[in-house]
C-alpha cells in the first residue's frame, strides 16, 4: 500500500533496520514501561539523525526528518514525542555550530552523533524577539566553571538521557551583568537528580552543579545570534512534533484503509485529511530547508500545527468509529493510539495563549511565545 510508503523509505534510508525492528514489537509493548524502544532508537543511529554527515551524523534535512517523525509516530508514538526532544536540542546545538566559526562545540555534536547519545531538554517557554528563553536555572560563577541550579520538566528521556541542554542566565565574564547562555550537562553529573515517574510528571533537579566552561556557550560566542538560534529550534520543535502525531493518527487511518469493509467514500475521505495536513507540514520543513528559520517561519509552523490540532479532532474519532472492531486487544491498541494522537494540544505553546500575540505579530509586532 502506498500510505505511508515515503516515510517509511525515508527512515529505512537513514535510519536502517529501525521500521523493522518496531513492527516486531507489539504496540502496547512499545509503548510500556519496560519499552524496548529509545534501545532501538539508539541501534539505529537515531541521535545522530540531524547532526551533518561530517560530524558522523545522518545530515537529515527538515523534510526527511519530519517524514522519519511520522513514520516513527506510527510505530510508536511515545518513542516519536522522546525523540523529538533530542531533536530539538540537536537542531539547538547544530545551530550554534554553524554560528561559532568552528568553536569546540562541533565536538560535542560529533560526541552525541557517534556515540548515539541522547539529550533532553531542559528550555523553558520562550519569547522570541524579546528574548527568546526565560531560563529557569540559577548559576554561580567559580574557579572551574559555572555551578548551575534549578528544577526542570522535560517532558520525557528524563531517566534515559545522557545529557541536559538548558538555557541559563550566567555572570559575564567581564563581570558587568549577567548574560543568557547554552549548557549542556552530563546526566551523570554529581549534584543531578531526577525524581518522580511517568514522562509527564518526571523531574530534573539541578543542585550547584558544575559545567566546565567547554561546555556552555555564551550569547558573545555566537555574535549575538543565539535568539535567532533558538527561534529556529523552537521552528523545528513544533514541525517535528507535529509529525510525531500525525504518525499517530496515521497508524489509526492505516487500519481504515486496510479494512475493505468500510466503504471506499469514507476511507478516501480520512485519507485526503491526513495527507493534506502532512502536505502543510512539508511546507514548514521545506521553509526550514531553505534557509536559517527565522520570526516568521516559527509563526508559520504555529499555524500549521494548529491547523494540523484541528484535522486530528476530526479524523481520530472517525478512524476509531468506522472499523467497528470488538477485539478486544485491537480495542486497546486503538484505543491508546487515539489519546496519544489527540496529546498535540497539550505541548507548549497552547493556541489560547498565543491568541494575543499572534494576533499582535500580524499587526507588524515581534512574535512573543506566551
Amino acid at each position: 500500500m502506498r500510505f505511508l510508503e515515503r516515510e517509511r523509505a525515508t527512515m529505512k534510508k537513514l535510519l536502517p533496520g529501525l521500521d523493522e525492528s518496531l513492527r516486531e514489537v507489539p504496540l502496547m509493548e512499545l509503548e510500556g514501561p519496560s519499552t524496548p524502544g529509545i534501545r532501538l532508537f539508539r541501534d539505529s543511529g537515531g541521535p545522530g539523525l540531524l547532526a551533518p554527515t561530517s560530524y558522523q551524523g545522518q545530515g537529515a534535512t527538515a523534510v526527511d526528518a519530519l517524514r522519519v517523525q511520522r513514520a516513527l509516530g506510527s510505530r510508536s508514538p511515545s518513542l516519536a514525542v522522546a525523540a523529538t526532544i533530542h531533536h530539538f536540542s540537536m537542531a539547538t546545538l547544530v545551530g550554534l555550530v554553524s554560528a561559532s566559526n568552528d568553536g569546540p562545540e562541533w565536538m560535542l555534536v560529533e560526541g552525541v552523533a557517534s556515540s548515539n547519545r541522547l539529550m533532553a531538554s531542559g528550555f523553558a517557554e520562550g519569547r522570541p524577539g524579546a528574548g527568546l528563553l526565560s531560563p529557569s536555572m540559577t548559576a554561580a560563577q567559580g574557579s572551574d566553571g559555572v555551578g548551575i541550579s534549578g528544577v526542570t520538566r522535560p517532558y520525557s528521556l528524563a531517566r534515559s538521557m545522557d545529557l541536559l541542554i538548558t538555557s541559563v542566565m550566567v555572570p559575564r565574564v567581564d563581570g558587568r551583568g549577567e548574560e543568557l547562555a547554552v549548557a549542556l550537562v552530563p546526566a551523570e553529573s554529581e549534584g543531578l537528580s531526577v525524581s518522580g515517574e511517568g514522562a509527564g510528571n518526571e523531574q530534573v533537579t539541578l543542585d550547584d552543579v558544575l559545567v566546565p566552561p567547554e561546555l556552555l556557550v555564551r550569547t558573545a560566542d555566537v555574535d549575538g545570534q543565539l535568539d535567532v538560534l533558538l527561534t529556529a529550534g523552537f521552528a523545528w520543535f513544533q514541525l517535528l512534533m507535529t509529525g510525531s502525531y500525525l504518525g499517530a493518527a496515521s497508524a489509526l487511518v492505516e487500519r481504515v484503509l486496510l479494512d475493505n469493509r468500510i466503504p471506499e467514500s469514507e476511507r478516501v475521505r480520512l485519507l485526503v485529511k491526513i495527507e493534506g495536513a502532512m502536505s502543510a507540514a512539508e511546507g514548514v520543513a521545506r521553509r526550514i530547508d531553505d534557509g536559517s528559520p527565522d520570526e516568521s517561519t516559527l509563526a508559520d509552523s504555529l499555524y500549521v500545527r494548529y491547523c494540523v490540532q484541528d484535522i486530528l479532532s476530526r479524523v481520530v474519532p472517525r478512524a476509531v468509529e468506522l472499523p467497528g472492531d470488538l477485539d478486544v486487544m485491537a480495542s486497546d491498541e486503538v484505543g491508546h493510539l487515539a489519546a496519544c494522537a489527540n496529546g498535540l494540544i497539550l505541548h507548549p505553546p497552547a493556541r489560547s495563549q498565543m491568541t494575543g500575540p499572534l494576533a499582535a505579530y500580524l499587526a507588524d509586532g515581534p512574535l512573543t511565545i506566551a
